[in-house]
């Protein structure tokens, strides 16, 4: 084997962007994940959770909530007001529509994807029907006080389940009006502070679940309005919340970057009685746990260390594999790293800038293994900052060191690079 001189690299200051929701695909092997700075990301289940497609951010377009709709589209809202469809071939935003209520704080589409309901700043819900080429508005439902934080369907698609501060309601889509009303912090005692619904989901069988700011994870009949069961996982935060498709467990996460797993357990061995079990807690993130999904094998979770964790569930796991894993996927799986080989320089791609690196250089030699003294330090040349809203998609830098180039979703920019006086000219 030939010599070569290694080069640690330690100035590439990349921050990854939080996870800040996921959608799985209903019935499909796609996982949509969305990133605090708007860049939206889906991953194939079948190929074992291979990245396929990375949409790139845009600063007016923070998303807050993703969902799957009509089998095989992706739908995002957030704070701008806009509900986005993306165009899963170009890795674009498509085309955009105004929700009509101020920022969106979460989207949910209906068990058979022709129903987007959207839960807005002014305390609204509102209806969109998922029709060809878009979504068109079709009705306002019952509005109350309070940003609308959370929202679910029920399997039948006749109600939805909205979660505010304090209180959650059920609204029946026929009618448009709010059929139950129910105060959450009415159960506890000497509780001066609001109670933040952060995810809110509707079951087949009339329990609603919810997860709050005081750590609880909540079931409720609904019809009665009463509480069934409270569980206290954390005494913090619990911010996410997912149901298995076969409505026997949940996953939850928090905000102290825990997740838990709760399952539908029979009271006696062979009994019909059956209660909700606190069965599994994990540690793997070092942040606010911000999304999670259940997939029919696995647990995902996701959070604002940029972490995206596959946790398998053993019991659904057939065979000793891959499948088994758990998976951490802690940082980008895209190129961000361009080499100059003849020039020795390095370009780092940021989500609106670009950094031209020069590498240092030693004179010494030694055995292997040994980290040689640099008679000249790393040095930074050029920094490019990208004009516009859109992030920058990829980049590349010549061999020769003397041509750079960048693209954004929409224009590709190329210029031209001097390293003796430093001097950098567009073409």
């Amino acid at each position: 084997m030939g010599e070569f001189e290694v080069h640690r690299v330690r100035f590439f200051g990349l921050v990854p962007a939080g996870v800040r929701c996921l959608a799985c695909q209903p019935r499909g092997s796609r996982l949509a994940l969305a990133r605090t700075d708007g860049a939206v990301e889906v991953y194939n289940f079948a190929a074992n959770y291979y990245q396929e497609k990375v949409i790139p951010g845009h600063d007016a377009r923070a998303v807050e909530s993703l969902c799957w709709a009509a089998r095989d589209r992706l739908f995002g809202a957030g704070l701008s007001g806009d509900i986005t469809e993306y165009d899963l071939s170009r890795l674009s935003a498509a085309r955009a529509a105004d929700g009509g209520g101020g920022p969106i704080w979460s989207m949910a589409a209906n068990g058979t994807g022709t129903q987007l309901a959207i839960g807005c700043e002014d305390g609204s819900v509102k209806i969109f029907q998922v029709v060809p080429g878009g979504i068109q508005f079709e009705r306002n439902l019952d509005r109350r006080k309070g940003r609308v934080l959370c929202l679910s369907w029920h399997p039948s698609d006749t109600l939805v389940a909205a979660g505010s501060i304090d209180v959650f309601r059920i609204i029946n889509v026929a009618s448009g009006q709010t059929v139950q009303r129910i105060m959450v912090n009415y159960h506890v005692e000497k509780v001066k502070r609001e109670c933040v619904i952060w995810a809110i989901a509707l079951l087949s069988r009339g329990t609603v679940v919810t997860a709050d700011s005081f750590g609880r994870v909540q079931f409720w009949d609904w019809q009665q309005g009463t509480l069934a069961e409270s569980h206290t996982v954390s005494t913090s935060a619990v911010l996410s919340l997912a149901v298995a498709e076969k409505e026997d467990s949940i996953v939850v996460g928090t905000s102290t970057g825990a997740t838990y797993q709760l399952q539908l357990l029979p009271v006696k061995l062979g009994g019909s009685e059956k209660r909700w079990v606190r069965t599994k807690p994990f540690q793997h993130h070092s942040h606010d746990v911000r999304a999670v999904a259940h997939s029919p094998t696995a647990l995902i979770s996701g959070g604002l260390d940029a972490q995206l964790v596959i946790r398998p569930l053993m019991e659904k796991v057939q065979k000793k594999g891959y499948d088994a894993v758990l998976r951490k996927f802690t940082f980008p799986h895209r190129r961000l790293v361009s080499c100059a080989r003849k020039a020795r320089l390095l370009l780092f791609q940021f989500s609106q800038h670009l950094e031209l690196w020069r590498l240092g250089s030693t004179r010494e030699t030694g055995k292997d293994g040994e980290v040689l003294p640099l008679c000249r330090m790393p040095e930074h040349l050029v920094q490019l900052k990208s004009k516009g809203p859109e992030h920058i998609y990829c980049s590349c830098v010549s061999s020769c060191g003397t041509w750079l180039g960048y693209s954004t979703a929409s224009r590709f920019h190329l210029y031209r690079v001097r390293c003796d006086g430093v001097s950098l000219r567009k073409v």
